[in-house]
């Protein structure tokens, strides 16, 4: 039904809490657009059925009338309906063979995908995300995680005060708490045994900025990669600072060829023609927070061997934890074998000599937090932040008209237009090499 829309439940996780759009972005849709909302019902969404009915929204777990759905993340396949148009995260583009399925299961259905991933300026600037919601609460677990670390060892800081994300009320709350930390390290230090306390950042996007700002709540310092050996070598740092390095590219890879200069286009047109550059900063760093999109053919940035070969020369190296940001199982941080769920289990460590992964912080080797739903711990100020962004979109996408055979032909923006990858039942163009990758393709 055009001028209907749907907000799904979030059942692909059980920690997801967050939602499409806020109530407040639902008043606005139906009041000044006159569009109907049905909102499928949420016990652990973090708005309430309530404030949505108050809102103008239905409440109902019958989507069928709806002409487009919008959820968060990726869609269980037998959850999905026929001939129904999709908005949410996929993570179908890469062709994993855990989202196939959702995948398939839409072209059986001739139903439409939009991914808001794909949503993008004409400059490829992501339009609508989380990104810096990913970096608030990443950032926030890791404070958590290397304070946990740390009482592990015997070290006893001002860090092991700090929560998990998800158990602050608000970022507000998370952010003053930390603030407060802060102060008292400016004041009275950290033990001598953590000094120099060096946080490192790979990414430049929303992500790491997102991260930094959490950071800058301590006392912060900036150091430069090819600094980095120096500064601890001259051993001239104080205890109650912490010291943070933002990456760049051309930190992480060099070209292979002796006596080439790092060329931005070259690395990303062809990645096979680049080695890891990066390994050579990671023994100086005390905690790593990767906010990096990574594709298969870039060299890793932290390998197994990698890690083995560190542990093996010092058994406490001053690595205590990295945060993988993105998630990635398997990626450029290989020591991300499994994701981690939301809470106070969120961390294992990875011990490098053995290939062994021990619950907890204790252990042989360096502390892994990689959380897949990290806006969630914040999922208020997440959903309507994600909404203000999304909302501008809706009453184009809930008044299409999606009966059209080519999707080229779909009457949309064009931010969204580029941002489907599937419809009535047929893969675009730009997306056909996903057949591939097809349950029973092979």
């Amino acid at each position: 039904m055009k001028g209907c829309l749907g907000i799904r439940q979030e059942n692909a996780y059980e920690e997801e809490r967050r939602a499409p759009l806020a109530p407040d972005h639902v008043a606005n849709l139906v009041r000044e657009h006159g569009l109907r909302v049905i909102v499928e019902p949420s016990l652990k969404r973090c708005f309430s059925d309530a404030e949505y009915e108050r809102a103008g929204a239905q409440v109902s777990a019958d989507l069928s009338p709806c002409q487009i759905v919008f959820g968060v993340k990726e869609i269980p396949p037998a959850n999905l309906l026929a001939g129904q148009v999709y908005c949410a995260f996929s993570h179908t583009m890469a062709g994993h063979p855990s989202t196939m399925p959702m995948l398939a299961r839409i072209l059986d259905l001739e139903s439409t995908l939009i991914d808001y991933e794909l949503v993008r300026t004409p400059h490829g600037r992501r339009v609508i995300f989380f990104g810096h919601f990913a970096g608030y609460a990443g950032m926030i677990d890791a404070l958590w995680g290397l304070g946990r670390r740390l009482e592990w060892e015997g070290v006893r800081t001002p860090l092991e005060e700090i929560r998990p994300a998800f158990e602050y009320e608000s970022l507000d709350a998370a952010q003053s708490a930390i603030k407060a930390i802060g102060a008292r390290i400016r004041r009275d230090g950290l033990p001598p045994s953590t000094a120099p306390l060096i946080f490192g950042f790979t990414g430049q996007g929303n992500v790491a900025r997102g991260a930094l700002r959490i950071l800058r709540l301590l006392p912060t310092v900036k150091l430069q990669a090819d600094e980095l050996a120096d500064f601890c070598r001259a051993g001239s740092f104080s205890n109650g600072t912490v010291y943070s390095v933002q990456f760049r590219q051309r930190d992480l890879y060099a070209p292979i060829e002796p006596g080439r200069e790092f060329d931005w286009s070259a690395l990303h047109r062809r990645p096979a023609t680049y080695r890891n550059r990066f390994e050579q900063f990671v023994p100086f760093l005390s905690l790593l927070v990767n906010g990096i999109n990574w594709d298969t053919g870039f060299p890793r940035l932290v390998t197994k061997s990698f890690l083995r070969a560190l542990w093996e020369r010092d058994p406490s190296p001053r690595l205590r934890l990295i945060a993988d940001i993105t998630c990635d199982v398997g990626g450029s941080i290989e020591a991300t074998v499994k994701t981690t769920p939301s809470g106070r289990g969120a961390a294992y460590v990875y011990e490098p000599l053995s290939g062994a992964v021990t619950e907890g912080v204790g252990g042989p080797g360096p502390v892994i937090i990689a959380i897949d739903t990290l806006p969630s711990e914040l999922p208020k100020e997440a959903t309507t932040s994600f909404g203000d962004a999304l909302a501008r979109f809706v009453p184009a996408l809930a008044a299409a008209d999606y009966r059209v055979e080519d999707a080229a032909d779909l009457p949309l923006p064009r931010e969204i237009a580029q941002a489907v990858i599937a419809h009535r039942g047929r893969l675009t163009d730009r997306f056909r090499y996903l057949e591939s990758a097809m349950p029973g393709s092979g």
